[in-house]
């Protein structure tokens, strides 16, 4: 089994909402740095074609503030979109039972969901929770998972999350077309009735709208800073363990 040097750190992890991974998103793809205009990715309009954005950020506030039980709805609300460190924050609330009853079984049923794409962190995670439990709770924690990935697994969530990105990349002026050109795109901001101006190729680069692009760009967004936060993870002698849904 991988075994990890220190445990994750989710707290630091989670405080990375969209808007904070602009920067990270340009040198890790090669984009001109004017490509990643922060009035973009920290736009509201952005963060409704990105509902596991939003989500995942409501969780991570309420959770700051005490209020647990809501973090546990918002983060069960942004795993139904594919967000990986939404899942492992959930999986982490029901193993240590703040924002409800303590379930280690379903805490790791989630965490195995959480390294479904194989991220070392979460996979040493999930060893870490598998190696906790007794046998009665892990029987019960492979029963619990088949249900959780039927709603939550990469195979319906990534689609579920593709839908609301086409539909808000029409409401655009210009987005239809394919098009963009010179256009300019002005993105109000409806809690403070205000907006900014910025130029159409930064709105549309793939990064944010091509769902191939978009999911390399959240892994390896997670991916980098889980290694700087999280620690050197020891690498076992053998391939890590399938997932066991």
């Amino acid at each position: 089994m991988m075994k990890t040097a220190c445990a994750l750190a989710l707290p630091l992890l989670l405080a990375l909402p969209f808007a904070a991974g602009a920067q990270s998103y340009g040198q890790m793809l090669g984009s001109s740095p004017r490509m990643d205009d922060p009035n973009v990715a920290a736009s509201e309009a952005m963060e409704d074609a990105h509902p596991d954005q939003r989500f995942r950020r409501l969780g991570y506030e309420a959770a700051q503030k005490g209020r647990t039980e809501d973090a546990r709805r918002y983060y069960r609300t942004a795993s139904r979109y594919g967000d990986k460190i939404s899942q492992a924050a959930l999986a982490e609330l029901m193993w240590t039972g703040q924002g409800g009853e303590t379930d280690r079984a379903l805490g790791y049923a989630w965490m195995d969901l959480a390294a479904e794409r194989g991220t070392p962190y979460l996979l040493a995670k999930r060893e870490h929770y598998w190696e906790q439990m007794d046998d009665g709770e892990r029987q019960r924690a492979l029963q619990e998972g088949v249900a959780v990935y039927s709603e939550y697994g990469d195979k319906v969530a990534k689609p579920r999350l593709e839908r609301v990105m086409r539909k808000e990349r029409t409401q655009v002026t210009g987005s239809r077309t394919g098009f963009i050109g010179t256009l300019d795109v002005y993105l109000m901001e409806p809690s403070t009735a205000s907006g900014s101006r910025v130029i159409a190729q930064q709105y549309y680069q793939g990064k944010y709208w091509k769902p191939d692009e978009y999911w390399k760009s959240q892994d390896k967004l997670i991916e980098r800073q889980g290694q700087v936060h999280v620690g050197a993870v020891e690498v076992p002698d053998e391939a890590p363990a399938e997932p066991r849904h």
